[in-house]
């Protein structure tokens, strides 16, 4: 725990976050945009997550009483997170226009379909355990028959999970009634591609919002109280992303914000890349081939992580050249070691380094992941330079989150030291000569939750990013 100023006579709210191993609790005065203490717990989903919850509220309370009666705001990503399906029409355009939409939302996108929903699509989605199905397909006034016909297959299966339809709009009314007839909870949103050449997220990610919170969070059983569920605004990937959005942006003119933003959050099982670059308006439309970079992008990647995917981690850095032969085995011990018992801690030097090393490749290979690379071809106007992914290169200030970079006396060397995003490579768009910062506070999360309601207030918790 810690505290960093009292706030009496002030108005107080905790903000939570509810994690997949950790749930991290912070006061803030919201008056003066104050983070008053901080406190973390083991998140206790194997017996009742308010368990964890009432151990940060019992250290935040002996900071500062009145943390017991203020309001709390949290976001989840507890038991999984939030798991979602895309179901689209063509490969390339709605498929993957819906699985930038799913991610940004706060999502794990865990299985994309495209052609349409038949019985072997059905059977995937059903094997990933979704939570969420996202209907996309059709531009507006093109293509009805897609949509409808994935509709009637989840309709036929009585398909009981939430589904976000955020296809061409002529078919809504058809669609809605057909899953509204099987009994199958829907939102309707505005279309993701409401033409070629046009990505819509917003509506999209305001619909998956409100699925996560009606339907998931209940439907996990986290919690034997209804108290959980009236306490989380969102998914935490979709909050802290949020907070993103605001240290890039700010609030307005007077509170102006970093510029471009990328973060790296290193879990156990995942490593996380929300960014917010501002984009060429000619590299920000969609094409039939390709689906073009927004300013808000999220990757996911799954086989990247300190415990659960340390093993998955160290092998795609012997892939990519960023693990030599000379090191890889003993990384490939510690990484099995670690996958084998997640909840180890390191307390020697020598084990605190193998975290770091793993670490910075999980940050090596999620950066390249995000930000794509740029290579000469050669076409009918002769060499032109052709750029996959995400341009990476000016950013202002690339922020590091996760427990290992939060406990690390030297966190630059895994977000920029060797093997990490400077580490061999040639053409990757990735950040050039960046501010490094550590989310020590865990405040991205809180100033998501505060975004709304509080904005000068979240403005000024993310004040040391910035």
């Amino acid at each position: 725990m810690s505290s960093d100023a009292r706030a009496v006579g002030h108005p107080l709210i905790v903000c939570v976050d509810f994690g997949s191993t950790f749930t991290k609790a912070a006061l803030v005065d919201v008056e003066r945009g104050l983070l008053v203490a901080t406190a973390s717990h083991r998140t206790t989903v194997d017996t009742d997550v308010l368990e964890g919850w009432v151990g940060c509220l019992a250290d935040l309370v002996r900071t500062e009483p009145r943390a017991q009666s203020a309001p709390v705001r949290a976001c989840s990503s507890a038991g999984g997170g939030l798991r979602i399906a895309v179901v689209g029409n063509e490969e390339l355009v709605t498929s993957e226009a819906g699985r930038r939409v799913a991610l940004s939302s706060g999502g794990h996108v865990v299985a994309v379909v495209s052609g349409g929903l038949d019985e072997a699509g059905l059977a995937a989605l059903t094997q990933a355990r979704v939570d969420v199905v996202l209907l996309v397909g059709g531009t507006d006034g093109g293509d009805t028959d897609s949509v409808r016909r994935s509709a009637a297959t989840l309709a036929a299966a009585t398909w009981t999970g939430p589904v976000v339809v955020a296809g061409n709009v002529d078919a809504r009314d058809e669609v809605a009634g057909l899953l509204g007839a099987a009994g199958t909870p829907h939102v309707l949103a505005d279309n993701v591609v409401p033409q070629i050449g046009v990505l819509a997220p917003a509506s999209a990610r305001t619909a998956i919002r409100e699925v996560f919170l009606r339907h998931v969070i209940g439907g996990k059983h986290l919690s034997r109280s209804g108290d959980f569920a009236a306490m989380v605004r969102g998914a935490t990937p979709d909050v802290v992303l949020t907070g993103v959005e605001l240290l890039a942006r700010g609030v307005d003119a007077a509170h102006p914000g970093a510029g471009d933003v990328v973060v790296v959050d290193v879990g156990g099982a995942t490593t996380d890349v929300p960014s917010v670059v501002e984009v060429d308006p000619e590299e920000s439309r969609l094409s039939r081939q390709v689906v073009a970079t927004t300013p808000v992008t999220r990757t996911v990647e799954g086989d990247l992580g300190m415990r659960w995917s340390a093993v998955t981690t160290i092998e795609q850095g012997v892939r990519d050249g960023l693990v030599d032969e000379a090191e890889a085995e003993g990384l490939r011990t510690a990484a099995r070691r670690r996958g084998a018992d997640p909840a180890l801690v390191p307390a020697e030097m020598t084990e605190r380094a193998l975290d770091a090393r793993i670490a910075s490749v999980a940050v090596a290979v999620a950066l390249r992941r995000h930000a794509g690379r740029s290579q000469v071809v050669f076409g009918p106007d002769g060499r032109v330079v052709e750029r996959t992914g995400k341009d990476l290169r000016a950013i202002s200030v690339l922020v590091g989150s996760g427990g290992v970079l939060r406990h690390s006396d030297h966190p630059e060397g895994i977000l920029g030291g060797p093997g990490g995003p400077s580490g061999p490579g040639v053409g990757w768009q990735l950040p050039e000569s960046p501010r490094l910062i550590v989310d020590r506070d865990c405040v991205l999360a809180a100033a998501g939750l505060l975004a709304v309601d509080h904005p000068r207030a979240a403005y000024a918790l993310l004040g040391a990013l910035r």
